[in-house]
């Protein structure tokens, strides 16, 4: 079964066919780095990391990029409250980005082109629009004329009128019609600010990604990810810039956005102060919890965050370890039959969901598997599948054997084990059930097997 994606722009499941099969290209908005970023950042970052996996599994050469937004009117603000340059205030913040997604197992992208570092080509992008009628200046500022683009409105299905009694559009003498949005604006003298054939001034948001994309992936890209907020005005707004930029020229092939991280059914966001951040998230929780959780279901819809849910990854989690510790000290061996409906799954748009329910059926014929042959392909076969969800990364006995600060420690738990062994030898039963009941009481779950006494953390 080919790879199919869910296309934004034609509102259509499509069999996703790159314009070069040797050279897929993919970009993602990603962070404004001027604070810590929440947990719902966060889903963004693993869902295309997701799909990043599953294109390289099927393709030679997959090119992702995901940008860096490191000028903003927020970060100014930001970083003149402290008194330092914009640049040593969103270098502290990348950092901590990277930080924290590796804490959910998100790579870096291939480019992680920063919006700074292109103003040039911002620049000559914005003069290409201004050449081909599609811009023009005024008063320091230059605008991208909406009603030049015929097909205006066409990524998030809205049509002008609707976005004008919908939206807060900015009233200014110097836009020839109310939708026109800013590709620069002027600087103050206070605020950063770069030269331009429009005087000092910097980017406004929407350019930005344009730029990027051009400069590092083409006039024209495989696929464009983001969150659904960013649907429009972002994207709508890149989508126009991007066409006219290059003579109509195709931009970007398919659009694909994911749900938002929800608390209580609304937006998680800052604004509203009802979230996480990605860094507080990782204290109280494993990452692979985290990231099972953001991936349990289907990324267009949105997901409510939930103690229970995080719970729920927690004993699949521990259900496919278990499984794969029936074949801890075997070599796994390749079977691809193994994988048909994992990958059937992840290619019908990224059904995550179903990719799991497919995992679970491997795990449970891991359970039952009776030679070794048999569970050493189905430990390729979970592993593989593993590793194009992110998870699964750890050993069975470095998962089970993790313990918080004040847990009872490994080496605590072996000597108990070891003590009871000795007790049911010298048949003490009595002293044996007693040791059990008090790992059971520190969490500590034991199971007798012909291989000797294994032992897990309850969740």
């Amino acid at each position: 079964m080919a790879l199919s994606i869910y296309n934004t722009l034609t509102g259509s499941k499509e069999v996703f066919q790159p314009l070069d099969p040797n050279r897929v290209t993919l970009y993602v908005c990603g962070p404004t780095v001027y604070n810590y970023l929440h947990i719902g950042n966060g889903r963004s970052a693993v869902i295309f990391d997701t799909l990043v996996r599953l294109l390289r599994f099927q393709y030679d050469q997959v090119v992702f990029a995901r940008n860096i937004t490191d000028v903003d009117d927020k970060i100014n603000q930001a970083a003149a409250q402290e008194g330092i340059s914009i640049r040593e205030l969103t270098d502290r913040y990348i950092q901590a980005y990277h930080e924290d997604i590796d804490g959910l197992n998100v790579a870096l992208p291939d480019i992680e082109p920063r919006a700074t570092d292109h103003i040039s080509q911002m620049i000559a992008a914005i003069e290409q629009m201004i050449s081909a009628g599609h811009a023009y200046a005024a008063d320091g500022h230059v605008l991208f004329n909406v009603p030049s683009f015929k097909d205006y409105g066409k990524l998030s299905k809205r049509n002008t009128d609707d976005m004008l009694a919908g939206a807060r559009v900015e009233v200014a003498s110097y836009k020839k019609d109310p939708m026109d949005f800013v590709l620069w604006k002027p600087s103050a003298d206070d605020q950063p600010g770069w030269e331009s054939p429009w005087g000092r001034g910097r980017p406004g948001w929407h350019i930005e990604c344009t730029a990027m994309i051009q400069a590092h992936l083409g006039n024209t890209i495989d696929i464009h990810g983001g969150g659904r907020d960013l649907t429009f005005p972002h994207h709508e707004n890149e989508l126009a810039q991007g066409t006219c930029c290059h003579d109509d020229e195709e931009y970007v092939r398919y659009w694909m956005h994911n749900g938002m991280l929800t608390v209580d059914g609304e937006k998680m966001s800052k604004s509203l102060g009802n979230f996480i951040t990605i860094r507080d998230a990782l204290q109280q929780y494993h990452g692979e919890h985290l990231r099972l959780m953001m991936l349990s279901s289907q990324y267009r819809s949105s997901l409510d965050w939930t103690d229970a849910l995080i719970k729920q990854s927690k004993q699949t989690l521990d259900r496919f370890y278990n499984a794969l510790a029936e074949a801890q000290s075997l070599e796994a061996k390749e079977k691809p039959e193994l994988l048909a409906d994992f990958v059937a799954a992840m290619n019908d748009d990224l059904n995550t969901p179903l990719a799991i329910a497919a995992m679970h059926e491997l795990a449970g014929h891991m359970f039952k598997a009776e030679s070794d042959d048999e569970k050493q392909q189905l430990k390729w076969a979970l592993l593989t599948a593993g590793d194009l969800l992110g998870i699964l990364y750890e050993s069975p006995e470095q998962w089970f054997t993790a313990a918080s600060d004040d847990a009872i420690s490994p080496e605590a738990i072996e000597q108990l084990i070891a003590e009871r062994t000795a007790a049911k030898k010298s048949k003490d039963f009595a002293r044996a059930d007693a040791i059990r009941v008090e790992l059971d009481e520190a969490g500590v779950e034991i199971q007798d097997t012909p291989e000797g006494v294994r032992w897990r953390r309850k969740g």
